[in-house]
Parts: C-alpha cells; sequence; structure tokens
C-alpha cells in the first residue's frame, strides 16, 4: 500500500487512558504510530505500547503549538496525519485515503467533525473543521489562542468523510480544561486589537452575548434539541465553556493586565 506508507499518524496524548485504544484500533494500517506523550501517570502508556506499530516520544507540556511541532520534527515520512486522542477514524476514512491524490499539487486536506456524547454521534456541533492531513515540509503549526493554527504553503483539499470525536474522558477532567482554555483565550481576545479579530470573537468579547447565543444556537438552530439528552449535555457543555470564557474576560478587564475594552 504505497500511499499508505507514505502517512504517519501523530497523536498527542496526556493521561488518556479512556480514549487512545479506541483512536489506535484504526490506524493499524500505518507501518509508523508515532504518539508524542507528556509523561502520563494513568494507564495510557500501557495501552499505547500494546500496539506494536507505535513509538513513543515523552516530553513535557508546555503549549500545544510546541508539542505538535516537536512531534512534527520526528516525523519520517512525507504526509503526517495529526489527531487527537479522542478522534476516531470512520472504517470509511481509510477507503477515502487510498484514493488520495498524495503526489498532486496539494498540500493539506481538511476535515469536518461529528461530535459524539457516549459514543452517540450528534447531528450537530460547533466544532470546527481543521487541516489534519498534510505534507510536513509545507506546514507548520504556530499560537493561536487557547490553540494552534497550521500555517499552510501551497492548495489545499476537503476530505468527505467526517470524523468522529468521541472524548469519554469524566466531567472534571473537562472542566479542568476548559478552564485552562478560558484563560489562554481571554487573554487572546484582551490583547488582540478588535479590528484584528473575526465577527465571532468579537461577540465574544461583548461577555455577555456569547452564552446566551450559543446556548440557543445549538439547542435550536443546530436542532441538538432532536438529539435528546447527549443532546442536552453537548448544549450545556458549550454554554458552560463560553460562560467560562465570559468570566476570565471579566477578570482581565477588572485587574486591567490586559488587551483594551471595546467602547
Amino acid at each position: 500500500m504505497p500511499i499508505l506508507s507514505s502517512i504517519t499518524p501523530l497523536l498527542l496524548t496526556f493521561n488518556e487512558a479512556p480514549n487512545i485504544g479506541r483512536a489506535l484500533e484504526r490506524l493499524t494500517w500505518a507501518q509508523e504510530i508515532l504518539v508524542v506523550d507528556s509523561f502520563s501517570t494513568d494507564e495510557t502508556l500501557h495501552i499505547v505500547k500494546s500496539f506494536p506499530q507505535v513509538r513513543v516520544l515523552q516530553r513535557k507540556f508546555d503549549d500545544h503549538t510546541t508539542q505538535w511541532n516537536f512531534g512534527l520534527e520526528a516525523v519520517g515520512s512525507r504526509w503526517v496525519l495529526t489527531l487527537d486522542a479522542d478522534y476516531v477514524l470512520p472504517k470509511e476514512f481509510l477507503d477515502e485515503l487510498h484514493r488520495l491524490p498524495l503526489n498532486g499539487e496539494i498540500s493539506a486536506f481538511f476535515a469536518s467533525f461529528r461530535y459524539c456524547i457516549g459514543g452517540k454521534p450528534l447531528r450537530a456541533c460547533l466544532y470546527p473543521p481543521r487541516a489534519v492531513l498534510f505534507r510536513k515540509d509545507k506546514c507548520h503549526y504556530s499560537n493561536d489562542g487557547h490553540t494552534q493554527l497550521l500555517e499552510i504553503a501551497g492548495k489545499c483539499d476537503w476530505l468527505r468523510t467526517s470524523i468522529l470525536h468521541d472524548d469519554r474522558k469524566p466531567l472534571d477532567r473537562w472542566l479542568s480544561e476548559q478552564n485552562k482554555y478560558a484563560v489562554l483565550e481571554a487573554s487572546h481576545l484582551l490583547q488582540t486589537p478588535r479590528e484584528q479579530l473575526n465577527f465571532h470573537d468579537r461577540l465574544r468579547r461583548r461577555i455577555v452575548l456569547a452564552p446566551v447565543l450559543v446556548f440557543f444556537y445549538t439547542l435550536l438552530g443546530k436542532g441538538l434539541i432532536l438529539d435528546g439528552w447527549p443532546g442536552w449535555y453537548y448544549v450545556f457543555q458549550r454554554t458552560l465553556a463560553e460562560t467560562l470564557l465570559s468570566l476570565r474576560l471579566l477578570e482581565g478587564r477588572f485587574h486591567g493586565t490586559t488587551g483594551q475594552q471595546d467602547h
């Protein structure tokens, strides 16, 4: 399989025991899977090392951008498939990989996602598409708020098969991570001049509007009310995440240490 042999899946892990096994089970086609672990203290490494194709590197985590770029430097193939530990590739994804023109002019392929709650795929979500498959020599990561931005030199295309986002970690872990994201995102929003923000981020920086809009948009606009309790769970998750960000924005303004206020 010459096309698949030119692709190395790259995953970042830290205490991902509830997820990593399901992710790796769909990657057994790869000659090598590279896992960059941030010194997990649960069963993550035990699970990872049960897959013979996996090569593990460990690095203390500082930020996602540096961690991803560290992993990219260690990839030996021309193409890299970057995945979070809670991503699960549908079987159709492998069929699509076989048909991709990896020797053409395309430098990166974007994928959309289907969000899952307790293994149940939702009809919609707010999770943005991202470039997951790209040429290592044409791309690198840079910081963008609480997350990373892939800078791409060349043309892009889209994958037709959506990836499942199926995080099974407990709620307290989600809350802890969202709080960290909110701190970073608030700093980014307050430090960036308003005219350089997109429409969505300008709404978020107004503090009051975003949590209310997210609640009604996900519940009614996206139709998640039709997904039962999993839909409600996701609606509450996203509303709480926006509320945490609003609180951090207020905290930053009260202390007067970051950014400019809207007038």
